[in-house]
């Protein structure tokens, strides 16, 4: 007999059908037992003689006829005719994967991550990060971008510092790419407006709850702009048709734009609070702008623009001190960073001599200036901080299926 997906059973009722799915949990009754047991579409209650030998854990094959009952879960349930083990369940699960709320720490959601992701709770937010990727992935080419893949072994760092993991690549050090900066604004040069969906990696010792060593990273690069204001208005339009298919209709037609120099004093005056000089903001600040927009604008986005062109990278387009291009923040945390480009071969040349970067490993990305790339401008967002936001997590780390960081490369406790 056919399997029959369990969200499909209630246009069977009275027939004998075959499921297949997990044992979440099972209870005892008198005689009988109750087993609840899911599939990747839906939920449903399995009624069973209580000596049938199953454990919770355990996948199995189940005929049965379909019932009525307000009282099961889904309002339907099946009376098991046959139960047959297709994998046993090894060991004793170490929590209950059945409660509405799994109630674990961060760490043993982490320790366990191949168990707790078996959560509803836990599997509906990479459900929703699914959805995220395909409406940016829709949103970018409703614009007219073409995807592209770019290598993510490299001979120099794509952004400069020392913030990257040197890896052996033959007889040679290679680095894993920190963003798909250099490539892209190539690709700008062949197709005008390109995007990626792709990790990055960032060897930054974090000890924070939005910050990861490795995520996926939401990029675009687009030519022919006449300042980074262009760049920031089809950002907009790409978030707002995102998260409209994610049911969030709040994104606003226009989102506030604010300069940073102004934000500073804003926040100073308004809620008494000194960003450190020594940084351009910092993450109370960002959380604070974030409460201004909400307050002044009633939005939960927010543009930060003209940063100091000396917290920019080297390949960053400026107006005297000031780079332009901005942040994006969105319930006071920034998502996106992007901005106009520069496109000279020699304004490069100079900008890279201003900012000590050498040319070495990177003659491909320079020399490419030298026959023409078009203005240009574009974007890179934390795909895994949108998630954190909506969803309110308390740590991106949530957000991320086996997350990487300082002190966590396995998604297995030891």
């Amino acid at each position: 007999m056919e399997r029959l997906l369990i969200k499909e059973i209630s246009n069977h009722e009275g027939e004998k059908i075959t499921i297949k799915g997990r044992i979440f949990n099972i209870r005892n009754l008198g005689s009988i037992s109750f087993l609840i047991i899911r599939d990747y579409s839906g939920v449903v209650q399995v009624v069973a003689s209580k000596d049938t030998e199953v454990n919770s854990g355990d996948i199995v094959l189940v005929e049965g006829i379909v019932k009525k009952d307000e009282r099961a879960k889904g309002g339907y349930e099946m009376k098991a005719e046959k139960i047959e083990i297709i994998t046993k369940n090894k060991e004793t699960l170490p929590f209950d994967l059945e409660k509405d709320d799994i109630n674990l720490n961060l760490n043993t959601l982490l320790d366990y991550r191949v168990l707790s992701l078996r959560h509803p709770k836990v599997q509906s937010i990479f459900r929703l990060y699914d959805l995220l990727l395909k409406s940016y992935d829709e949103a970018m080419r409703e614009e007219g971008f073409v995807e592209i893949k770019t290598p993510k072994i490299l001979g120099s760092a794509s952004e400069g510092g020392a913030n990257f993991f040197q890896v052996d690549y033959f007889d040679k050090k290679a680095v894993l790419a920190q963003s798909p900066q250099f490539y892209k604004q190539i690709m700008v040069g062949v197709f005008d407006r390109v995007f990626e969906i792709g990790p990055v990696f960032r060897a930054e010792p974090h000890f924070t709850t939005r910050h990861v060593n490795e995520y996926i990273s939401l990029d675009a690069e687009m030519g022919y702009i006449d300042n980074f204001y262009d760049v920031a208005k089809t950002l907009n339009r790409v978030i707002k048709k995102m998260f409209s298919q994610m049911g969030i209709e709040d994104v606003p037609e226009e989102i506030p734009y604010v300069k940073l120099s102004e934000i500073r004093k804003i926040i100073k005056e308004k809620y008494n609070y000194d960003i450190p000089e020594e940084t351009d903001i910092d993450p109370r600040g960002e959380e604070l702008a974030g409460q201004y927009a909400k307050e002044e604008f009633n939005s939960d986005f927010i543009f930060l623009t003209h940063y100091p062109i000396d917290y920019r990278p080297f390949y960053t387009m400026s107006e005297g001190k000031e780079a332009m291009g901005f942040d994006l923040l969105y319930k006071g945390l920034e998502i996106a960073t992007g901005g106009q480009r520069i496109n000279e071969y020699d304004e490069l040349i100079e900008s890279m001599k201003r900012k000590n970067v050498g040319i070495k490993g990177m003659e491909f990305y320079v020399n490419a200036f030298k026959y023409a790339i078009p203005p240009h401008g574009g974007w890179g967002m934390g795909s895994e901080r949108i998630i954190k936001q909506i969803l309110g997590l308390d740590n991106i780390k949530e957000a991320v299926l086996f997350p990487r960081d300082v002190k966590r490369i396995t998604p297995w406790k030891k």
